[in-house]
């Protein structure tokens, strides 16, 4: 049988198990969405720079190996002997420059590919808009090459190396060498 007692004392208890089983506060509920947002915003613009710092390493990377591929193609289209052709220039003049190195002696080398002090003749640049141009003003790339001699002088071996000028947060700045023959 239930007294007036435990009437009162039940009472009391489910009146503090109402006040302990409230839900969140409007309050509560907007202070959380405003920490949530705070921190997918950091996420969105951490990964909004990655993104771009990707694309424009693939993009300097993809254009390196294409102008280094419209170098040799231009090169190996040359005569074996050719000394006169300029192809610092596109397209490629008949006169002023270096050609194939001419006739070479066995085992010699003409032009170079290392970084630093490019040699006159064997390199030429390329500018944001993809033309070629012979000084490095303006160049987002250069391109330098070098042909060899094998030792009975009828083959060579032609060298170019294309490289981005501008690296992309303290990246190495993307290069491409293609290496190919020609025979006499």
């Amino acid at each position: 049988m239930t007294t007036a007692r435990d009437i009162a004392v039940k009472s009391r208890i489910s009146k503090n198990v109402d006040r302990g089983e409230h839900g969140s506060t409007l309050i509560e509920t907007v202070i959380a969405m405003f920490l949530l947002s705070v921190g997918v915003l950091g996420v969105m613009g951490a990964l909004s720079v990655a993104i771009t710092q990707n694309w424009n390493m693939g993009d300097r990377a993809t254009r390196t190996t294409e102008y280094a591929q419209d170098k040799m193609e231009q090169l190996l289209a040359l005569g074996f002997n050719d000394s006169a052709s300029n192809t610092a220039t596109f397209p490629t003049a008949s006169t002023g420059g270096t050609g194939l190195g001419g006739v070479m002696a066995a085992n010699a080398t003409v032009g170079g590919v290392t970084s630093g002090s490019p040699i006159t003749g064997y390199v030429d640049y390329v500018n944001s808009a993809g033309s070629f141009q012979t000084t490095s003003t303006g160049a987002l790339y250069i391109r330098q090459w070098r042909i060899s001699t094998n030792a009975t002088g009828t083959l060579k071996t032609v060298t170019v190396v294309t490289r981005a000028l501008i690296s992309s947060h303290g990246a190495n700045a993307p290069s491409t060498t293609l290496v190919s023959i020609k025979s006499l």
